[in-house]
């Protein structure tokens, strides 16, 4: 790369741009803006507030606690309460009857059983023996299946002679003595200066930090002063209650009693008397062969085919 591609000396252009000489103002700046000079300053005043005062009228007439209640209340003398005389106990020289409402009212009544209406169960038999062959035995005989063959694996044999470790890139690859390229890297034209850093703008010169405190809030005073003596806890209730005796209110409960009739039980339901017993029959599968039917043939797949005889009508 050095050899083939040499720095060459060129020329650097010059810029058409016309020149301008900055002139800093001799005249200090003046940092008073178009809001600054047109604002006026004035003097916040709060609000006028609209809401009622809290304050509590007194009224200078005298409380008149007379209620509807006190007017119209006549207090009644109360009669005495009649106090029971307690008895003292005396235990009974009669034995205990342990009979109850269930045992004296249920005593069991002697009737006739219920009659099964289900017919009478009649077993089919068969006189001939079951000779246990169905015709998928009889169709499907067991066949001889063969052994299946399995291929012999040939024995492994390791081949003869050294095994040679040589690769393509270990003979063709001739290792070279290089030397490190150098890198063009343009020379740094840094200024080291060693003056302090002055951290002065023209911002912080003309723009001074003013001192400012937040507005407090306007509160008003509390007018209505907080009691000082201790509560009593006596209210209204508490002081004209009267409690009075409570009178339990009678039951009007009918009795629970059971209802007893004379009348023997119906026992009798639709299923008794609509019932008809039918016969049971025979499935002609059971048979060897149906009775009322005459075989035809056999499919390929071994199902046997039958026909249905029909009936013969003489004609007179």
């Amino acid at each position: 790369f050095q050899d083939d591609y040499r720095a060459w000396d060129i020329p650097k252009s010059h810029l058409y741009k016309p020149e301008q000489t900055y002139h800093p103002p001799i005249v200090k700046f003046g940092n008073s803006t178009t809001f600054q000079d047109d604002y006026v300053p004035q003097e916040i005043k709060p609000r006028q507030s609209f809401k009622p005062s809290s304050v509590v009228k007194h009224s200078t007439i005298p409380f008149n606690g007379d209620t509807s209640h006190r007017l119209d209340y006549i207090p009644h003398q109360l009669e005495f309460k009649f106090e029971r005389p307690k008895e003292v106990y005396r235990p009974s020289d009669q034995t205990f009857e342990d009979l109850t409402t269930h045992r004296n009212d249920f005593q069991g009544l002697f009737g006739e059983t219920a009659k099964i209406c289900r017919p009478a169960y009649t077993r089919v038999t068969q006189n001939p023996h079951f000779e246990g062959s169905t015709e998928f035995r009889e169709s499907f005989q067991p066949w001889e299946i063969p052994p299946a063959e399995v291929k012999k694996v040939p024995e492994y044999a390791p081949p003869t002679g050294s095994m040679e470790l040589n690769s393509t890139s270990h003979l063709d690859y001739v290792p070279h003595q290089a030397n490190r390229v150098n890198p063009i890297k343009p020379v740094s034209h840094r200024r080291n200066n060693s003056f302090p850093f002055q951290g002065k703008s023209t911002m912080k010169e003309d723009f001074p930090a003013w001192e400012s405190c937040r507005q407090r809030l306007i509160k008003q005073q509390q007018q209505i002063p907080n009691p000082s003596g201790k509560f009593e806890g006596l209210s209204t209730f508490r002081s004209h209650y009267v409690p009075h005796a409570l009178i339990p209110t009678e039951s009007c409960k009918p009795l629970n009693a059971a209802m007893k009739s004379s009348v023997p039980f119906d026992d009798v339901t639709m299923y008794s008397i609509e019932y008809t017993p039918k016969k049971q029959e025979i499935c002609p599968a059971s048979y060897p062969s149906p009775p009322g039917y005459i075989f035809e043939n056999t499919n390929s797949q071994g199902h046997k085919f039958f026909r249905k005889i029909n009936p013969v009508v003489k004609v007179f």
